[in-house]
């Protein structure tokens, strides 16, 4: 089959050469993109004098019409036309005739795919901050509900001093807060319109960047016109906003797994998020936890991908840029699917009160509590920590924990310890006590609840 761009060649590629060369397999992701910019750019020719206002007319009521088949998925692609560009371009001429052809005047297919790409990603970035957002009112809400909840907080995977549940789920709102701020602040980048650049130089027909920039929604135009087909740079940012998101979401995935296991059993997940074992009837594994603790591995690898493709590129577009869109599309799979999964997973889950203070109970969390007691009673800190530690020594040796000491007991320790210590010890007041700002007091985890809540709305 002759190709659209054939004329200076005198032979084609065999057939598997064709499927190699190809990226029409992942880049018809990009139809209504496509589609979209090139009504933009039918248009401006019109305007501009640059094309007829039937023939303006006729190529634009034939990509309407190529817009409703993609929609209803009855589009057919072939390799023989490489890519998503040829392939509508040649629907096109079938569909209307050889003025179809005059679409591409004044663009190349690199400043085509390079709009394609801006839009695509303008959209799903829109979107994926929209689920960030709904993640976390899910959870401020299980925050809230768990605001008085006494659990234990970890350093190396020891227990180091009681905390509210709340205030640890409200760690993950502000990492997330974060990272939707990365995605916004992407936009600026994203949201500029590279078309009419060209293959690389420009054009020597009489356009207006401007206007499409406008007629497609950006917010402004590449000021260089190789700059403008060779960037991949907002793809690279959002690459890397991404990965640390979902560093973020694997950070909690496995607080979710350790969690849920027996040995801490301090939650239970919903059975929709869950999954059995083939032949042991009794386990109920956190499955779409793990799978997102996975996935995180495979949006790094796309970042890498990415940088590594264009770390040696010279200007402008070099066929190497084809490889920019299989990751690009992949990772926004990844992360729209484990935000979902997330928001469903953290929304149903049980919360086991009772086993977490219990936890609190039954360790030396409390031990902070007893060195600041001395501490606030005049004793040097480092004294105070002396002190606490041989007491905590004494109490394994026996057995016991720091309230089952008697005062007496604690006397042998310090003469500055006297009966209130018992209520300084106990978990809610050790929590409450916390009160400096961002802390885990109680009134403190109520505060910064009501400014996520001015923050989501």
């Amino acid at each position: 089959m002759t190709k659209l761009w054939g004329g200076r060649f005198q032979k084609t590629a065999e057939e598997w050469v064709d499927e190699f060369g190809a990226s029409i397999g992942f880049d018809q992701a990009l139809v209504m993109e496509d589609i979209t910019g090139s009504l933009a750019h039918v248009q401006m020719l019109g305007e501009s004098g640059i094309l007829s206002d039937e023939e303006a007319r006729l190529i634009s009521e034939g990509l309407h019409q190529l817009q409703s088949k993609a929609s209803a998925g009855e589009l057919e692609f072939s390799v023989a036309q490489e890519d998503i560009h040829l392939n509508l371009e040649k629907h096109l001429i079938d569909l209307i005739g050889p003025v179809g052809g005059k679409l591409h005047t004044g663009r190349s297919r690199n400043d085509q795919v390079a709009t394609d790409m801006h839009l695509y990603l303008k959209t799903r970035t829109n979107e994926i901050i929209e689920l960030i957002s709904s993640f976390q009112q899910t959870l401020v809400h299980q925050a809230e509900a768990h605001v008085d909840t006494i659990a234990p907080g970890y350093t190396h995977l020891q227990r180091a001093q009681p905390i509210s549940f709340g205030h640890h789920l409200m760690t993950y709102f502000w990492m997330l807060e974060r990272d939707k701020a990365r995605f916004v602040d992407g936009l600026k980048r994203t949201d500029l319109s590279p078309l009419g650049a060209g293959a690389l130089a420009g054009t020597t027909f009489p356009i207006d960047r401007a206007r499409t920039a406008e007629l497609l929604g950006f917010s402004g135009v590449y000021e260089n016109s190789l700059d403008a087909v060779s960037d991949r740079d907002f793809i690279v940012e959002f690459l890397s906003s991404s990965s640390l998101l979902m560093t973020h979401l694997s950070r909690l995935a496995e607080e979710v797994i350790l969690w849920s296991s027996q040995e801490f059993s301090f939650i239970e997940l919903d059975d929709a998020f869950s999954t059995g074992s083939s032949i042991m009837p009794q386990k109920k594994n956190p499955d779409m936890a793990e799978l997102i603790r996975g996935k995180t591995g495979r949006v790094f690898g796309n970042l890498f991908g990415l940088l590594t493709v264009l770390k040696g590129l010279p200007l402008a577009y070099n066929k190497d840029m084809q490889e920019d869109k299989e990751g690009m599309f992949d990772t926004v799979l990844t992360v729209t699917g484990s935000l979902k999964i997330f928001e469903g997973m953290i929304r149903t889950m049980t919360v086991h009160t009772d086993r977490l203070e219990k936890a609190v109970s039954q360790d030396f969390s409390n031990a902070t509590e007893l060195a600041d007691y001395l501490a606030a009673k005049g004793m040097p800190f480092r004294e105070a920590h002396d002190v606490t530690g041989r007491a905590v020594f004494h109490c394994i040796q026996k057995g016991c924990f720091l309230r089952d000491l008697k005062l007496e007991d604690y006397k042998t320790f310090s003469e500055l310890i006297e009966e209130d210590i018992y209520t300084v010890l106990a978990p809610y007041e050790a929590v409450n006590r916390r009160n400096s700002y961002g802390g885990t007091g109680f009134e403190q985890v109520k505060l910064q609840i009501q400014k996520a809540k001015e923050l989501l709305v």
